[in-house]
């Protein structure tokens, strides 16, 4: 993936000062959670699955590829100790299999703790394409697939004690600090397939847009059930050798290039399990949390030249895009469109 570099800070000192040795996080991680992570068999997905399962966590891994997730899921078993690790099939970006999932989750578990959405679509350099349901694939993995799986566990969340969803975003979002930049809704139904301006790029940065609006907005639609709704900015993870093969020559050698100043994510992983189980996020909602596990604050209105820079290079600002009202409305209204035109959901 394309990302905008984060500040170069010490590595060593970020990768070492983590949660893992805070008495705080132990403490509260000592109460056993039913956990489902998205996108579970590679990179910050997988290294988190380890960590929920070495804490003692029930965990259950969502993922398209279930032979690959038997390997991995065993994996964690011998690493861990816990064999508290289920794999059930998902492909997020269908809504035939997100309500295979859930029904197959609420079969076997009678609540829900934490929801981490994780799994992301961002195929560089690839065309246009539709996913089952006919949506846009980078929208309908990163976005419409989230929104239709929370809703169908949202019951099961309810039932928790402490139910948080955490939702994996990008810093790519920085690129709507640019006034004229909006997320583009013409072309999410196959309306211009063969559109010579169409990126995966541009949607994958305006999916990540869009699923900040909606964790603003999750976060106040279900307060009242107790349900915690945040999101991490992610400034990038180290590409595995597996997973840098599967993109183009050309973006392969910038990825390499990238590897060399991203953390790894083990880096990130920490900061899921502090998010999803610690006190100190415990009454925390609505926030979009950086690197540092600090709440970011809108970008300032009206900046001035020297303002607009440190707000695109620093960690503490998000664009104030994300609060726009009427698109945060579009996205809202588009995701329950198409949730009641392939699926029903309650709530």
């Amino acid at each position: 993936m394309i990302f905008i570099p984060h500040n170069c800070e010490n590595l060593i000192q970020h990768i070492f000062h983590t949660a893992i040795h805070t008495p705080e996080l132990h403490h509260h991680a000592m109460k056993k959670r039913t956990v489902i992570i998205t996108g579970a068999t590679s990179g910050i997905g997988k290294t988190a699955a380890h960590r929920f399962a070495a804490e003692g966590h029930n965990v259950i891994m969502a993922c398209r590829n279930l032979e690959k997730a038997g390997i991995v899921k065993q994996e964690i078993i011998d690493v861990s100790g816990n064999d508290q690790v289920t794999a059930i099939k998902l492909d997020v970006s269908s809504s035939e299999s997100v309500a295979s999932f859930c029904n197959t989750f609420r079969q076997q578990y009678p609540k829900l703790d934490v929801l981490i959405h994780n799994a992301a679509y961002f195929d560089h350099g690839a065309s246009y394409k539709l996913s089952r349901d006919n949506l846009e694939l980078t929208f309908a993995t990163n976005v419409f697939g989230p929104f239709l799986m929370t809703h169908q566990l949202r019951d099961s969340l309810r039932k928790s004690d402490d139910a948080r969803i955490l939702h994996a975003g990008s810093n790519i979002i920085k690129h709507f600090f640019n006034p004229k930049l909006h997320i583009g809704f013409d072309n999410l139904q196959g309306e211009h397939p063969e559109s010579a301006s169409f990126k995966v790029y541009n949607s994958y940065r305006d999916s990540k847009m869009a699923l900040l609006m909606l964790t603003f907005r999750m976060a106040r639609e279900f307060e009242p059930d107790g349900i915690r709704v945040n999101m991490l900015q992610i400034n990038g993870a180290t590409m595995s050798e597996e997973t840098l093969q599967r993109v183009t020559p050309g973006y392969r050698l910038v990825a390499r290039t990238q590897n060399l100043f991203f953390r790894p994510p083990e880096f990130m992983a920490e900061h899921y399990l502090a998010i999803c189980t610690s006190d100190q996020f415990r009454n925390v909602t609505g926030q979009l949390i950086n690197h540092r596990r600090e709440p970011m604050q809108p970008g300032v209105e009206n900046p001035g030249p020297l303002e607009q820079i440190r707000q695109a290079v620093g960690a503490d600002r998000y664009p104030r895009y994300a609060l726009d009202k009427e698109e945060a409305d579009n996205v809202w209204e588009l995701c329950n469109r198409l949730g009641s035109t392939h699926l029903r959901f309650p709530g």
